[in-house]
C-alpha cells in the first residue's frame, strides 16, 4: 500500500478558542448567539462542519511518437605525391621486383534509426463521501479532509479525499462536486486478499530492478 496520510482529528480546536474561553462572558442573558442563526441555510463555514463531496473523476490520456532516422557517407582518397618520395620507396631497386606504394583510403558508414512509442491511461473513480472543515483560511475557503474506511470478508478499501473548496462553490443541500475541490488529493486503495494476488512477487521485483535488458 502507498504511504497514506493520517486520518483527520476527531474534532479541530478553533486557535484562539482558548483565549475566548478564559475572556470574562458579558452579556450572558443577551439572545445573541455567536452561533448558526436560525435563518443561515445548511452549507458548511465552520470548523468541525461536515460538506457531502461526490467524487466523479475521469481521467484518461494517450500519447504518441514515431521517430525514423537515416544517415549513409562514403569517404575515397588516394595518396600521388608525399614529399617527392617515390610511390614504390625503392623497393623495386632493393628485392628487384616491381612494387607500387599506393597507398588508398575507402570508408563506407550506414546509420539508421527507428522508433515507435504509444501509451494509453485511463481510470474512473465514482463515489460519496463526507468530508470534515479543518480550517478556515482567512478569505473564507474552507480546508476539507475525510477517509472512509470500508472492510468486507478482510478485505479493506479505504478512500481519502483532502483539499481546498470556495463556500460559493457549496450546492444547496452542502454537497459539492470533486472537480470544484483545489488542491485535491484523492487516495482509493485497497489491502486484502485480493490485492495480495494482483501484486507481483517479491523475487520478480528485485529481477525487474536489476535484470539489465
Amino acid at each position: 500500500m502507498p504511504k497514506l496520510p493520517p486520518p483527520p482529528p476527531r474534532y479541530v480546536y478553533d486557535h484562539n478558542q482558548a483565549e475566548e474561553a478564559k475572556a470574562p462572558l458579558s452579556g450572558t442573558n443577551s439572545l445573541w448567539r455567536d452561533s448558526a442563526s436560525l435563518y443561515e441555510d445548511v452549507k458548511a463555514r465552520r470548523l468541525n462542519d461536515l460538506i457531502t463531496i461526490n467524487v466523479i473523476e475521469n481521467i484518461s490520456g494517450s500519447g504518441t511518437a514515431n521517430t525514423a532516422t537515416d544517415k549513409t557517407s562514403s569517404t575515397d582518397g588516394a595518396v600521388n605525391s608525399v614529399f617527392g618520395i617515390p610511390t614504390n620507396l625503392g623497393f623495386s631497386n632493393l628485392f628487384g621486383k616491381g612494387f607500387t606504394f599506393s597507398p588508398t583510403v575507402n570508408g563506407s558508414m550506414t546509420d539508421s534509426f527507428k522508433g515507435d512509442g504509444s501509451t494509453t491511461r485511463a481510470g474512473s473513480l465514482v463515489g460519496t463521501i463526507t468530508a470534515k472543515v479543518v480550517e478556515v483560511m482567512p478569505n473564507g475557503n474552507l480546508e476539507i479532509e475525510s477517509r472512509k474506511d470500508i472492510t468486507i470478508n478482510n478485505e479493506k478499501q479505504i478512500l481519502i479525499l483532502r483539499g481546498v473548496i470556495r463556500p460559493d462553490d457549496v450546492a444547496v443541500d452542502n454537497s459539492i462536486l470533486s472537480s470544484r475541490v483545489a488542491d485535491a488529493e484523492v487516495y482509493f486503495v485497497g489491502n486484502g486478499v485480493v490485492s495480495n494476488k494482483q501484486d507481483t512477487g517479491w523475487f520478480d521485483k528485485i529481477l525487474d530492478k536489476i535484470w539489465p535488458f
